[in-house]
């Protein structure tokens, strides 16, 4: 089957040229990010058909989605994996409960939570594995070397930072290669240096609620801000989130309808 062009081209992430619009999978979850979907068929539906139809090649998740809910579905979902697709994960996150978040960086937990993503998945390496956010308690190099050491034993192919700083990357940049830096970026949240920085430094910027949880698609603006994130560089990737096929069909639809007026 032939996938119909996804509006903006592709951009090389982690070795592959994939699609810069991508998919984020936190909402094929239960409430909270917590606990598997209501339907759990239809949030296989919409990874189908984000793959095999709509052509988008990069994947998003987080081992903390669930926790472990959405790892598990893309395995179901869409192995065999095709060679096109990027599956990008995260690690360094525990769930006490919905809603709630906390960052663990001790690298004997680095190095668990990679081996359960690597089983979950059912894969021999982790193509794109983010630090999901760094961990105040532990030094930061002792967080990034302890991937750094899973990349060296073929387990994680590239390591991406997470709602990070122009001085973080700059610090976890002396004791790794960063292959994407992920930070949030929509209109309510539009300035972010690092944006900028990783333009300098040709490093990919993928941006994390592009639609500020959904508010901008209530308000018939999807195609106008991911649009205009496209606009900030062909490093930037935005990765928009859909619970259901038609929701991820409106919003492809809405910047396809907007690609003419986009400047080549």
């Amino acid at each position: 089957m032939t996938s119909p062009r996804l509006p903006a081209g592709p951009i090389t992430l982690a070795g592959k040229r994939v699609s810069r619009l991508g998919l984020g999978t936190m909402r094929l979850t239960g409430p909270g990010t917590w606990g598997p979907p209501r339907d759990p068929a239809t949030a296989i539906r919409v990874l189908r058909e984000a793959v095999h139809i709509q052509g988008i090649t990069h994947l998003d998740t987080a081992d903390a989605y669930g926790p472990h809910t959405v790892e598990e579905l893309i395995c179901r979902a869409l192995r065999p994996y095709p060679d096109r697709l990027l599956i990008a994960t995260k690690v360094g996150m525990v769930r006490p409960g919905p809603d709630l978040w906390r960052p663990l960086g001790r690298p004997e937990y680095l190095r668990a939570a990679v081996e359960a993503s690597l089983r979950r998945l059912a894969s021999a390496r982790l193509d794109l594995c983010y630090l999901h956010r760094i961990d105040p308690a532990v030094p930061l190099e002792d967080q990034v070397g302890e991937l750094r050491q899973l990349q060296v034993e073929g387990k994680i192919g590239h390591i991406g930072l997470s709602k990070v700083s122009v001085g973080q990357i700059r610090s976890a940049s002396t004791e790794i290669h960063v292959a994407a830096v992920q930070n949030a970026c929509n209109q309510a949240e539009p300035d972010d240096p690092a944006m900028d920085y990783c333009r300098v430094q040709d490093i990919p910027y993928v941006a994390y609620r592009p639609l500020n949880a959904g508010a901008l698609i209530s308000a018939g603006r999807a195609g106008d801000m991911l649009s205009w994130l496209l606009d900030q560089g062909d490093h930037v990737a935005p990765i928009p989130g859909a619970s259901s096929p038609r929701h991820l069909r409106d919003l492809i639809a809405a910047v396809r309808l907007l690609e003419p007026a986009r400047p080549r």
